[in-house]
């Protein structure tokens, strides 16, 4: 994901090749997600993960269709993958290494009985989860050119509004709370090793991002001295 700080593009969109790729990628997805969750742990019996899953792919299904029909520039920019970045490459591609093992490590967990995590905080965590979508979404309401890779186009302006008055990337704030709480949703204490790298990420992209915004996009610099924090408000 990325938090580019731009807005208001103007194109013209394919709807039907891009319903099309929205249904291919949640497809993908959920079986991806499957697999990763029910290969490892032998079973299907693993009713964390189906909840974990239906947390993650219900209002997403939701929130695809709102931006179908309310917005397509958006969502057709949420699902360009290719970054032109050198810098962001080398991030993304060590970012999917640690959620593919972060992902895996559940089921093994599952299986082998590892973790033992009581239905409370795995309850709880799922609504840390869906707390952090929701801010996903604020985000995606606020700034309607918040796109998954880096780069700044003509005629952008910098977001000072909403979320992005209390973080520079709140689009990454909701990811932290997202992957964070994945390891519990998922009833694995183990899984929080691989996605505490989150955060390591995360700072790493957002520094090289910033670098691109300082360069690129004007009034960034000047948004930078309004709003100190990147990530998690009074910290960093």
């Amino acid at each position: 994901m990325t938090d580019e700080n731009t807005g208001n593009p103007t194109k013209t969109v394919d709807l039907k090749r891009l319903k099309i790729a929205v249904l291919i990628r949640i497809f993908i997805g959920i079986l991806a997600l499957g697999l990763m969750f029910f290969a490892p742990a032998g079973t299907l019996r693993y009713w964390q993960a189906w909840i974990y899953m239906a947390v993650s792919f219900i209002p997403m299904f939701f929130v695809m269709i709102f931006l179908l029909r309310k917005n397509p520039e958006l969502l057709e920019r949420r699902i360009k993958m290719k970054e032109k970045e050198r810098g962001q490459k080398k991030i993304v591609k060590l970012a999917s290494v640690i959620f593919v093992i972060g992902f895996l490590l559940p089921g093994f967990d599952q299986r082998f009985g590892w973790s033992s995590v009581p239905t409370a905080l795995v309850v709880a965590a799922d609504a840390m989860f869906l707390f952090g979508y929701g801010l996903f979404v604020l985000v995606l309401r606020e700034n309607p050119f918040a796109a998954r890779t880096v780069e700044v186009e003509q005629n952008q302006k910098v977001i000072t509004t909403g979320p992005y008055t209390v973080v520079r990337h709140p689009m990454y704030s909701a990811v932290l709370l997202i992957y964070g709480f994945s390891p519990l949703a998922l009833g694995s204490y183990w899984a929080l090793i691989p996605f505490g790298l989150t955060v390591m990420i995360l700072v790493a992209r957002i520094l090289n991002e910033e670098k691109v915004l300082l360069k690129d996009l004007d009034g960034y610099r000047q948004y930078t001295q309004k709003t100190r924090f990147r990530l998690i408000p009074g910290v960093w």
